[in-house]
């Protein structure tokens, strides 16, 4: 195997918190529209119209923010407030304003990976958005290369790490995600690393690649350091994965 020189960093719910504040704001909505459905309900309508507006208007906050006003239309058949509308919208720019809060063991992952490897940050959603959440994190000096994409799948990480790296067979990528930061990149021909998050979109879940030794998992970054040592030993790359 060759040896790994390149590093990729997934950010919403790896670097930083976000899932949580999407839940918060469902909380909200289901709060202004308590008296037109019950929350299972509307959790189910919500989350039909976030995956057919995926093609629409991407990820991020304010495609979640249109699809919980087309939510709030349907389930009213049309009879929605405006200062519910209203509501909704300044839900989502509270999302927009609020600031980065770091995971823990983020910045000395990061760090660490430097020093032996170039280091991206591979993140999906809204271009300023997620813009803004790097500058806020003062995590942005430590990366070689930043890409915000409209999707993560094979080929697109194929491209980033040809781009930027020696190839996908030398990269690894790390993340929450077992559908967007593992599976696609593995089938690219690269390294993924599960760290697992508290919660978990419904639409980002998905089964982990037992037995396929480019699979791995740690509990936190706090212990990307000693995987990535590992990986580097001879003798582990002939094993079947990595769990710690």
């Amino acid at each position: 195997m060759a040896r790994l020189t390149t590093i990729g960093f997934d950010a919403d719910d790896t670097l930083w918190h976000n899932e949580q504040f999407y839940r918060l704001t469902q909380d909200r909505f289901a709060a202004l529209l308590a008296d037109h459905a019950d929350r299972d309900h509307l959790e189910t309508r919500l989350l039909a119209a976030e995956r057919r507006n995926l093609g629409r208007y991407g990820f991020g906050i304010k495609g979640f923010m249109l699809s919980m006003i087309e939510t709030a239309i349907e389930v009213t058949e049309d009879r929605v407030p405006a200062t519910v509308i209203r509501q909704i919208i300044e839900a989502g720019q509270d999302m927009l304003a609020h600031p980065v809060d770091l995971l823990p063991h983020a910045r000395a992952a990061v760090e660490s990976a430097a020093q032996d490897h170039r280091v991206l940050l591979i993140t999906k959603g809204d271009l300023l958005d997620q813009e803004r959440k790097l500058a806020q994190s003062g995590l942005g000096d430590l990366f070689d290369g930043v890409e915000i994409v409209s999707d993560k799948t094979a080929p697109v990480y194929a491209r980033i790490f040809a781009e930027h790296g020696d190839g996908s067979d030398r990269a690894v990528m790390i993340g929450n995600s077992m559908k967007s930061d593992v599976l696609p990149v593995i089938e690219a021909g690269g390294h993924g690393v599960f760290v697992p998050h508290g919660h978990v979109w419904a639409l980002e879940a998905a089964d982990p690649p037992e037995n396929n030794p480019k699979f791995h998992e740690i509990p936190d970054l706090g212990a990307l350091p000693d995987l990535l040592e590992k990986l580097a030993e001879p003798e582990l790359r002939k094993s079947v994965g990595t769990k710690i």
